[in-house]
Parts: C-alpha cells; sequence; structure tokens
C-alpha cells in the first residue's frame, strides 16, 4: 500500500526493560537505549492508497499509535504496537485482518492553528469504551540535521512492524525518506491509551518532536524466518 503520513508528533516516556518485556509476544526482546525502554504515542493523520494510484486516497483519517521498540530472534530491530486507534471502520477491519496488529475503531479529531496541533481520541471498538487521549502541541524550528543524534533516530527511524497470527511473527516493511523533524513542546496531554495496554501510566513529562510528515510505501505481511 501507500500511505501518506501528516503532522505526526511523537510523545515518547522511559519505561523499565522488563515491564515492556511482559507484554511482548514470544519471539521479541525490548529493544533499548540508556538500558531504558521506550514506549511512544504517535497521533497523526494517514492517507492510504493502492500502489501508483494517483486518485483519492481509499482511506484518509486521524490515528493515534502507542508502541515500543524491539529485535526478533535474528536480531532485526522494528516496531511493536501495543494498539492503533483509527477513525475508520473500514481500515480498522482491514487492517486486523490483513497485518494482524491490535487496531481500535475511535472518534478522532486532528486540528490545527498557526504552529499548534491538537490530537483527540476516544475509542468506540473493541473496548475499553472509556480510553481516550487528548494532546496540543506548539512546533518550533526544524533540526538541521547535524543536530540529530542517534536517540533521536532510535525513536523515529523505523523500518519493519512486527504482528502475530496466532503463536507465528509476521513482519511487514515501511520505506520512505528521512524524517523532517521539529522541535515542539507540550501544551497540554491527558492520556489513557497508553495506559489501556496494560503499561503504567507515564510519570514524567514526555520527550516530544514533530515532523509535517513523509509519504510512505507499505510491503504485504510475512512470516518471519
Amino acid at each position: 500500500m501507500r500511505h501518506r503520513w501528516d503532522s505526526l508528533t511523537f510523545l515518547h516516556w522511559p519505561y523499565a526493560p522488563a515491564v515492556v518485556q511482559d507484554l511482548l509476544p514470544a519471539g521479541l526482546t525490548v529493544e533499548t537505549y540508556d538500558d531504558r525502554a521506550w514506549v511512544g504515542l504517535v497521533p497523526f493523520v494517514m492517507h492510504v492508497s493502492r500502489p501508483r494510484e494517483q486518485a483519492r486516497p481509499l482511506f484518509e483519517f486521524p490515528e493515534t499509535n502507542v508502541r515500543t521498540y524491539v529485535r526478533d530472534s535474528n536480531g532485526l530491530s522494528g516496531v511493536w504496537f501495543f494498539s492503533l486507534d483509527a477513525d475508520s471502520l473500514n481500515a480498522v477491519v482491514t487492517a486486523r485482518a490483513t497485518y494482524r496488529v491490535p487496531y481500535f475503531w475511535s472518534e478522532m479529531t486532528v486540528e490545527s492553528v498557526g504552529e499548534v496541533f491538537s490530537y483527540t481520541a476516544r475509542r468506540r471498538w473493541p473496548g475499553p469504551h472509556d480510553a481516550a487521549s487528548q494532546v496540543e502541541i506548539e512546533v518550533a524550528e526544524q533540526y538541521r540535521a547535524e543536530e540529530l543524534d542517534d536517540f533521536d533516530h532510535y525513536l523515529t527511524a523505523r523500518w519493519t512492524l512486527f504482528g502475530t497470527w496466532g503463536r507465528r511473527l509476521l513482519l511487514a516493511r515501511a520505506e520512505h525518506p528521512r524524517w523532517v523533524l521539529h522541535r515542539a513542546r507540550v501544551c497540554e496531554w491527558r492520556d489513557d491509551l497508553v495506559a489501556a495496554t496494560g503499561l503504567p501510566e507515564p510519570e514524567v513529562e514526555p520527550i516530544v518532536h514533530w515532523s509535517p510528515g513523509v509519504d510512505v510505501s507499505v510491503g504485504f505481511p510475512h512470516w518471519t524466518r
């Protein structure tokens, strides 16, 4: 599929690796940075089209995912999604059936006024139905390439996603240009989506990045070796 991911905010919090590892399927190991696991809340706008199709996207909707970073038994690095909330029932059903990732149907908005971006989500199906998220950030200047370090790339530059089919692991590849990342500050955040995964609620202010977006090619899922 062809995707366009627009107006992304990356919010990240540190966790004890064992806490995150307990929620991962067999075959995946949490990938740490500075001896901490990192969990991200990532709201954005998703556009989905068929390969080589230039017409109106098949789907266009807000999405918010809760994710962490893992390696499989072969050492391949990638993303594990604890949850993905989307304001499109068709997209939720399709993604659950094909990529075997935990999509949820939610009522969501993404709005902007100048450099301030607001993201809201309230889960509809499946539960917990009271899970909600509200994030407001103010975007600042763009990072120069030489200002970005290994930690910035660890949090944002990911090219593989994992899913499960029964007890077997699936993976799919994603290709896109280098992220354009901006500094940003949190104006407001209230979130239940991280805790709804079984993780403790974040206890510190998040590390924040923002990007205007990228065009993405996502391959079909296949079994890991």
